[in-house]
Formats: C-alpha cells, sequence, structure tokens
C-alpha cells in the first residue's frame, strides 16, 4: 500500500499522548489469561489534520478504522496466504455452476445503537452501491444480476456469469451499513457520516482536528473482545519526526516509512520495538494512455528502459524494496503464478533502447535538447507525487533526473493527498508514482489495474484503472479467469495477463511495495510477525487492522 512518514507532534499533543498511557492504567484479565484495558496510540500514516469523515464507502478520504473497527464485511480473508474467516457471515456456499454466491448470517449481531443486524442491512448496501455506483468501488453491479433475502438471515447474490472472484469483493472488501440510517442519507457520495454506526469492535468516541478517539462499543458480537479501551489517531502532517516518538515508546502501532529503521528505531529498545516489512504490492509509474505521448508503446518502452530502478530501492527507499518483476506479479509470494518463460526476466537500464525507441517513434531532438514530436511539441509532462512521502518524492526526483538525461523534460509534481487522488480518479495527469491493489491472487492486482470496467473517461472518476488501459484482449483474460474453477484455466489466464503487462506496459512497474509496520510491546502484545502472520499488518490495512486490534492485549 501506500508509504507513510512523519512530522514533529504538537506539544499540546504529546501531553494528549502521555496521559492517554498514564490512565491506560491497569485492567482485569479475560479467561484466555488476555488482560483488559489501555489506550492504543496508532499512526498510519501522516495525512495532516484530520476532518470528521466515516463514510466506510470512501475509503481514501475517510478516517482510518471506519473500515473495520468500525464498519465491518461478511467474511475476513488473509491476503498473506489467501484465507478467509467467517464473519458477518458464519457460512456461505456457491451454487454449482458458479453463478450465484449465498451467504448465512451470523445470529446474534447487532448495530452499536442496539438494533438488530439483518438481511435487510446486506441488501440495502448492495442496492445502495447500485443506486450510487460512485459507491460501488470494485464494479460489483457490472457482473451482479440480482440480490435477494428470503428470511433475516440469508442473502444470496446471483451473477450474470460465473463470477468466483467476487468472494473476494462481496465477502472481504464490501463494508456493511445500517439500512435504518443510511436510508435517511440523500446522497451517500457526499457523505461524511460524522456519527458512525457499525457492528465493529469500536464506534467514535472523540474526535478533533489533531485527533479522535476510538472507543469499545459494548454491542460487539465477540463476547469478551477487544480487548483494548480506546484506540487513539493523533494527525501528522509528515514523517519527519514522528519515528521519533516512535523510538521514545510514545505509540504503540504506525505504518511509517522509517529509514534505517535498526538504527532509529530498534536499536533505541532491541526488547520493545520491532517492524515487519512483508511485501503487498507493485508501486507503478502511472501513465495516462488515455492521452499522447503515453498512448504510444514505444515511448512507454523507452520511459521504462531508461529508469534506475537500482537507485530508487536503494537511495529512495533504503533497500527495503526489492525491484519488481515486469511481469507485476508480487514475488515470491505469486511465484507458482510465474510463467517459466519470465523466470529470469528482469529490468535494466538501456539509454540506448530508449533513445533509439523515442526516434522510431518519431520524436527528434530540439534546439534545447528536448525532443519534440512531429508537430513541434516537446515531450515534457510531470509526475504526481503527495507532499510529504518522501520515499517516493525521492524515487520521482530520480526519474525525472533519469528522462532528462536523454532529453526529456519531466518535472516532479508535489500535490496534497486529497488533490493528488482526485488527480488519478479524474484523469488529471500526467504520470503519477502510486501503488496497486492486491489480494488473495494475482488477478485481483491486474483486474483493479487493468480491467476497462474500472476506467472512465478523462474528467470523470475511474474507480481504480487510474492508467486508463482500455484494452479487450485484458479484459477477455480476466473474463477467463473470473468465470472459470478449474486452476489449468485461471493460470492460462494469468500467463496472459503476465504477457500484457511485459509486451505492452499498459504501466511501468518499479519496485515491491512495503506494508510499513513498526510497533513497540511496552504495553501491549500479540501483534503479528513473521512467526505469526494472522493478519496484514500495516495500521492501513482494512479490514485486516480489525484483526490486529482484537489480538493484541497489555501485557
Amino acid at each position: 500500500m501506500k508509504p507513510w512518514h512523519r512530522r514533529v507532534m504538537a506539544p499540546a499533543l504529546l501531553l494528549l499522548v502521555a496521559l492517554s498511557m498514564i490512565l491506560s492504567g491497569c485492567g482485569e484479565s479475560s479467561g484466555s489469561g488476555s488482560k483488559y484495558g489501555g489506550s492504543v496510540t496508532i499512526v498510519p500514516a501522516p495525512n495532516g489534520v484530520f476532518t470528521k469523515n466515516f463514510n466506510p464507502f470512501l475509503a481514501n478520504s475517510s478516517r482510518t478504522g471506519t473500515q473495520g473497527m468500525i464498519y465491518e464485511t461478511l467474511l475476513l480473508f488473509n491476503r498473506l496466504n489467501g484465507n478467509s474467516t467467517p464473519w458477518l457471515a458464519s457460512s456461505y456456499s456457491w451454487s454449482k455452476d458458479a453463478t450465484s454466491v449465498t451467504f448465512h448470517l451470523r445470529q446474534g449481531v447487532r448495530w452499536s445503537d442496539g438494533q438488530p443486524f439483518t438481511s435487510d442491512d446486506v441488501i440495502f448496501t448492495l442496492k445502495l452501491m447500485q443506486r450510487f455506483p460512485a459507491l460501488d468501488g470494485n464494479s460489483l453491479w457490472s457482473t451482479i444480476q440480482n440480490v435477494s433475502n428470503p428470511d433475516p438471515s440469508t442473502v444470496t447474490v446471483a451473477f450474470k456469469q460465473p463470477a468466483v472472484t467476487m468472494l473476494w469483493y462481496l465477502g472481504g472488501q464490501t463494508f456493511i451499513v445500517p439500512q435504518h440510517i443510511w436510508a435517511k442519507i440523500s446522497d451517500p457520495a457526499t457523505e461524511t457520516n460524522p456519527n458512525p454506526i457499525g457492528t465493529g469492535p469500536f464506534l467514535l468516541k472523540s474526535f478533533n482536528p489533531q485527533l479522535y478517539v476510538l472507543g469499545k462499543n459494548t454491542h460487539y458480537w465477540q463476547a469478551g473482545k477487544p480487548y483494548v479501551n480506546e484506540l487513539r489517531y493523533p494527525a501528522y502532517n509528515s514523517n519527519t519526526s514522528a519515528d521519533l516518538l516512535l523510538s521514545q515508546g510514545a505509540v504503540d502501532w504506525t505504518g511509517l516509512f522509517t529509514p534505517d529503521v535498526e538504527k532509529t528505531f530498534v536499536s533505541r529498545d532491541p526488547e520493545h520495538n520491532h517492524y515487519w516489512f512483508p511485501s503487498s504490492d507493485v508501486v507503478m509509474l502511472y501513465l495516462n494512455t488515455a492521452k499522447a505521448p503515453f498512448d504510444n508503446l514505444m515511448v512507454r518502452q523507452a520511459l521504462s528502459a531508461v529508469i534506475d530502478r537500482e537507485k530508487i530501492s536503494k537511495v529512495a527507499e533504503n533497500g527495503y524494496d526489492p525491484i519488481a518483476s515486469p511481469t507485476g506479479l508480487v514475488l515470491p509470494s505469486n511465484q507458482k503464478y510465474l510463467d517459466p518463460k519470465y523466470s529470469s526476466l528482469s529490468f535494466s537500464m538501456d539509454a540506448a533502447k530508449a533513445t533509439s525507441l523515442l526516434e522510431r517513434a518519431g520524436f527528434k531532438k530540439g534546439a534545447d535538447g528536448i525532443y519534440v514530436d512531429h508537430s513541434g511539441k516537446r515531450l515534457a509532462f510531470k509526475i504526481d507525487v503527495v507532499a510529504g512521502w518522501t520515499d517516493w518524492l525521492t524515487a520521482s526526483q530520480i526519474m525525472a533526473s533519469n528522462f532528462k538525461a536523454i532529453g526529456i523534460d519531466a518535472s516532479v509534481n508535489v500535490a496534497t493527498f486529497n488533490d493528488y487522488i482526485s488527480a488519478l480518479a479524474q484523469g488529471d495527469f500526467d504520470t503519477a508514482i502510486s501503488w496497486t491493489s492486491p489480494g488473495p491472487t494475482p488477478y485481483f492486482l491486474y483486474n483493479s489495474m487493468l480491467n476497462s470496467k474500472n476506467t472512465a473517461a478523462i474528467g470523470q472518476k475511474a474507480t481504480s484503472n487510474w492508467a486508463r488501459w482500455n484494452d479487450h484482449a485484458t479484459d477477455e483474460l480476466l473474463n477467463k479467469y473470473d468465470s472459470s474453477t478449474d486452476e489449468a484455466a485461471q493460470q492460462e489466464a494469468i500467463a496472459g495477463l503476465q504477457k500484457i503487462m511485459v509486451d505492452q506496459l499498459p504501466s511501468i512497474p518499479l519496485m515491491y511495495g512495503p506494508t510499513w509496520y513498526e510497533y513497540n510491546t511496552t504495553r501491549f502484545v500479540g501483534w503479528p510477525d513473521q512467526d505469526n502472520p494472522y493478519a496484514m499488518p500495516a495500521p492501513y490495512s482494512a479490514p485486516d487492522a480489525e484483526l490486529v486490534a482484537l489480538t493484541i492485549h497489555q501485557r
């Protein structure tokens, strides 16, 4: 996912953090021996001061914790191994032809206001996404035929064709909202939902632009959980010194990019300061293929050929992020899907190849040393990046330097997160460094990034295919995987998608995106690690972070 960074916390906020530690006090023990109580201080990301937005449909602008801590899914997937756990649904079953799936809901679940959770809420949530396509981030309704609930505990979703991959999107990525609240909201696509009511283990306890606190939901359906009393989220503007507080033990759980983490964090308290950075996705240089010159394959190939990925990995990412496979697979976790013909394929810098490609594409050097096309237009563009995301900013500066070295006028465009994400969604960008959205198999990363269902014309909101890749052969391969339960057929489809990534470069792979995750065990234990990988561990991973918050407890 995203690289997160740090900055000095205001003195008043430091005092709040310190008080929260004092007040965490001692607690009772559960039957399992896990000790109750305490306030967990979390810094998922340095996104600046907070706005009061707890809309679970707006993942990029709502507050961390909205998805998972407050609103829950029918199933919980562990993306590290692809396994699923019953959650709001206690079980599910597929029809023989994989054209429908039936969820059997858990009994005794209540919303945090005490109202019962029923199949009406699930049906309402799904139909809300149909009525307001902006809420349908995974394009569910391009595949769903209809939904029905024969009784308060059963929901059946029928598809237009076999759709086995929908289990992840429906069960693992759709956050259910209460009908009795959301039916009164006129425009859920712009709703900030300041007083969220969910089924999750926490509810909003207090809020101000510098700090919000989630407290226990006393109606939570898992008896005896959570163990901790509060989750406290202080605001940061950048990662410049958030890790100073982390290293001092003032923060319990972060998702920060931390330079030289062994020296700056672990060495300060080796007994309690820990980190684990499992690879989660592929960081891409997205090219806006809906406009020139990025609709030209030779231009895309030239740009890829001149990028110094080795320097980006070592200098920008402190060696944490290995260079990505040209196939777009996350290796080694996706190793079994790798087409053998690409087993030794890797990127290498080749400036001569890049200039040859540009000249074959019709570009010639202008008087200022910058290439121009046949109309005299200079080959110039911007690379978008978020302010404060220092590792990606450095990576973008390295790429801009690489491009300029061969006669391309590239510049780095630093933007606020909201402006950056809006530009990607609306297609108002040239190029941008950004993340990809993985799932239990490689299909989900490819589908999110490449499926034409997930894109839109420039000026209209694309849900996830920001590069605006629109290719019939790509869509056919994605559909082939999605409509088959035969593993050999699915493998063949994944091999075809690898070939498109290698040959067509719809986006340019740069490096693997680690899951940033540092934690301190002075006050709380039970954290996931490489020996106990029960969940994707970053505090910004949703809904995975919910499982972490339900597991940790006072030392």
